[in-house]
């Protein structure tokens, strides 16, 4: 009975797993806190290559980039498809990796993760570039300073040039995955049914053992 039913709990546990959140670990960024106000630069769906943020991570991959945005048009019930490009060499150069679509609303205002799917190989040390792509919806705004916040491992690109005094707000680093509660379950429940396997082979043990001689009698217990 116990088998058949963690036979039957597995699946779900194991699915449910599969979904746990993870740890969001920092390596490069421009800022430690997140803007209070988005303003700046504009991105719209026909942008043309050329424009995005070089950094130089310190570990040896990337799983999400992170950036603040704010919907140019609010209110017209449109929102925006987005995605990030990494790319290497340069800004127009090879796209190492392409995030998951970022669907975002109408009126949004916030920071929002482009992760990947498999977590991005990279050189430590060595420059790269990301570059947010609009595939459909209007025009919006995201952070970018002058003078602010003078990120040191690489600056904002426009056009395909850099300009040192810019940078835009972001983050960029690796996802840690966290056991989810049906992961802790599944766990717990193992420890407990091994454990009563132990106390159940010590009593089988204790019960079958032959017992002790009797003193009183000179021979072995229930000789009379």
């Amino acid at each position: 009975m116990r088998r058949a039913f963690v036979l039957l709990l597995l699946p779900w546990l194991l699915a449910d797993g599969a979904t746990g959140q993870g740890v969001f670990v920092y390596d490069q960024q421009s800022s430690t806190t997140e803007p209070a106000v988005v303003f700046g630069g504009i991105l719209a769906v026909d942008e043309p290559p050329g424009y995005g943020q070089s950094f130089t991570p310190s570990l040896s991959g990337v799983g999400f980039i992170r950036m603040a945005f704010r919907d140019g048009r609010p209110g017209n019930t449109t929102g925006a498809s987005m995605v990030m490009n990494l790319r290497s060499d340069s800004i127009t150069g090879p796209i190492v990796g392409t995030s998951l679509v970022v669907e975002m609303p109408d009126s949004f205002v916030g920071t929002a993760d482009f992760l990947f799917t498999h977590e991005v190989s990279v050189v430590p040390h060595v420059m790269y570039y990301f570059e947010p792509r609009i595939i459909s919806g209007d025009t919006w705004y995201f952070d970018i300073r002058e003078e602010v916040y003078n990120y040191p491992g690489g600056t904002w690109i426009a056009m395909g040039r850099p300009d040192v005094s810019v940078d835009c707000w972001f983050r960029e680093g690796i996802i840690i995955p966290e056991p989810s509660t049906g992961a802790l379950l599944l766990g717990g429940l193992a420890v407990i049914l091994l454990g009563r396997r132990r106390i159940t082979a010590v009593r089988l043990r204790v019960s079958t053992r032959s017992p002790p001689p009797c003193a009183s009698c000179g021979g072995a217990a229930g000789r009379w």
